[in-house]
């Protein structure tokens, strides 16, 4: 009996350690907020908004986090008839969580103000893991959206979305976000609008410090 009471003591304590303390499992199922650990693998070829909110559902799935209907947060240009769409409107109302349960953002407006709490510390992977940015290598800090820091769709005399998503030509380009919040560009510190690409391939999208990655919002 005696060498039975240390393992059940430990037992014991273990039980209090694991109530005492969020599991993982637990602060995965909560997240709402992921960038994706891989891109298409075919530059800004996303297969359309369509094909992005499925990479962001598989990627979610595989990670464990299952019954979430994700969205990718990118904008689009109206084409063949339809509306213009804006990242802003296809994410819900918040409140979103990475991976580890950390708030990002309690609402939209706190999302696209200077009191959003994305960066580098926050803006994790499916998997919880960081995100290359400035400084490492490769950098990785260059996010696709096609919007502008409000959230909206970016507009200019060019693209600025890889054509709606299908693009992976050298011409072309897309406005990307800087997860990190450092870096170069018109708005060096802004997480979704920073910067256009200098094109839509993945050579293209590398070379300015990216890789076709993009965010993933739960709604």
């Amino acid at each position: 009996m005696r060498a039975l009471l240390p393992t059940a003591a430990l037992a014991g304590a273990a039980l209090v350690l694991t109530a005492a303390s969020p599991s993982g499992r637990a602060a995965a199922e909560t997240m709402s907020f992921f960038i994706t650990s891989v891109g298409s693998g075919d530059g800004a070829n996303l297969g359309g908004l369509a094909g992005a909110d499925r990479h962001c559902h598989t990627l979610a799935e595989a990670a464990g986090v299952r019954g979430k209907a994700w969205r990718a947060y990118l904008s689009a240009a109206a084409r063949d008839g339809q509306p213009a769409v804006h990242a802003r409107d296809r994410i819900g109302a918040g409140p979103w969580h990475n991976a580890k349960g950390e708030l990002i953002a309690k609402d939209l407006e706190q999302l696209h103000s200077e009191a959003s709490l994305a960066g580098k510390a926050t803006s994790l992977n499916e998997k919880g893991e960081p995100v290359n940015g400035r400084g490492d290598s490769p950098n990785m800090h260059d996010i696709l959206t096609g919007s502008n820091p409000d959230g909206t769709l970016a507009v200019d005399t060019l693209d600025t979305t890889c054509g709606n998503w299908t693009s992976n030509a050298a011409t072309g380009r897309a406005m990307v976000g800087h997860h990190d919040r450092t870096g170069g560009g018109a708005r060096p510190t802004s997480w979704n609008s920073a910067h256009p690409s200098r094109g839509c391939g993945q050579a293209n999208l590398v070379s300015t410090g990216g890789n076709g990655l993009f965010y993933c919002f739960a709604k």
